[in-house]
């Protein structure tokens, strides 16, 4: 897989007659970020080979630039809410958002198709770093004819500034859902996922209803900013920790700045199903006393045993120094499926009775001291 250090964070706007990206707020030919140019370049599929072309122009930013120098986002009154905006958008009543653009960012060997999708919100549903959208596809519910589809929750992948650092887009990462049959072997479309498969095939352009935002059990405490945070996830579960990092290591936000440790565990099957992997890589380059960055590749990477290597693996592994950190008063957050959590379970239990404690007390404690976060779908 190649690892390109230029095109890491990117703002997509869809071509026209008219391919200045002016009317989104964007001089680009004038735009400056402290002594490096922007400039509008065509936009590429970084990992994959054939698939098919999205036109639009892309306004690019190595994250080594904004990992050195911090991107000026704006407006800073998203900062001034003492509590997270909540459900300002509800299913009977959802928000038309436009899609901006849709990038796949797994390479060609990866099982399956994620997607990096840029919706414009105009800045009417402002949301808070690990809070949800809700998406309603287009079309009818078959269990129940003449309704809309029910919601699907996504968590969002940006800060609260979005991908071009002006509060007015989100970010989401989707893995396209296919279905295949488990006799013949071959696609099935009508179970394939009908909100991912929207999503992952839309247009710069299209339109989407949202609801929400959602959630306050991933909400990143900035209370103490020199906390440590411990960030566990598996595919796509990822989306809410690339929000932090990008607030904590790329954002130049005066009323927030992180003086402690992110650790970052993902879990994917493959390097080439690795998510935002360039720019994690570039904050560790950056940071190294800040930030730390371990991947569990379950179809490369063997654990101690021999066996395929999970992202519990990976906490067993460094187990003395996290319960030593939880100890001190980390924060603890799991996002990802539903399935990695007992496996993960079953380790933390294991490794706390080898430590002669007890796990429930433990779990009991971190959950009381509000430093346990779990989302899992």
């Amino acid at each position: 897989m190649a690892h390109l250090s230029v095109i890491q964070s990117s703002i997509s706007m869809p071509t026209s007659t008219d391919t200045c990206p002016r009317r989104y707020g964007i001089k680009a030919h004038n735009l400056r970020f402290q002594d490096k140019s922007w400039a509008p370049v065509p936009s590429v599929h970084l990992k994959t080979k054939n698939a098919p072309s999205i036109h639009y122009y892309r306004v690019s930013m190595s994250v080594q630039q904004a990992g050195r120098t911090e991107v000026t986002v704006l407006p800073l009154e998203l900062e001034d809410a003492n509590q997270p905006p909540l459900n300002l958008y509800k299913p009977k009543e959802s928000y038309t958002a436009t899609i901006v653009s849709v990038e796949r960012i797994v390479g060609p060997k990866a099982p399956g198709e994620t997607c990096h999708i840029v919706i414009d919100h105009g800045g009417n549903v402002p949301y808070w770093e690990g809070q949800s959208y809700g998406v309603i596809p287009p079309g009818e519910n078959p269990k129940k004819p003449g309704t809309p589809h029910n919601v699907r929750l996504y968590s969002i992948a940006s800060t609260r500034y979005g991908d071009s650092f002006d509060g007015k887009t989100a970010s989401l990462c989707v893995r396209r859902a296919v279905y295949y049959d488990p006799d013949t072997g071959k696609e099935d479309p009508s179970k394939n996922g009908i909100c991912s498969n929207f999503l992952c095939n839309s247009k710069p352009g299209d339109k989407v209803q949202i609801t929400g935002p959602s959630g306050k059990v991933m909400l990143l405490p900035e209370d103490n900013p020199n906390a440590t945070h411990i960030m566990i996830a598996t595919g796509t579960g990822v989306a809410p920790f690339r929000g932090y990092l990008r607030r904590m290591f790329m954002e130049s936000v005066p009323t927030f700045r992180f003086g402690g440790l992110a650790w970052l565990f993902l879990g994917v099957a493959n390097n080439e199903s690795l998510l935002y992997d360039e720019e994690f890589t570039k904050y560790l380059q950056d940071y190294p006393e800040s930030f730390r960055y371990d991947r569990a590749l379950s179809r490369e990477q063997n654990n101690r045993n021999g066996g395929k290597m999970y992202v519990q693996d990976k906490i067993e592994e460094y187990s003395d120094e996290i319960f030593k950190l939880l100890d001190e008063g980390a924060h603890i957050y799991f996002c990802g499926l539903k399935g990695m959590m007992p496996g993960i379970q079953d380790t933390l239990k294991r490794v706390a009775e080898q430590r002669g404690e007890s796990w429930e007390e433990k779990h009991s404690q971190l959950k009381k001291n509000k430093q346990w976060h779990v989302e899992v779908y």
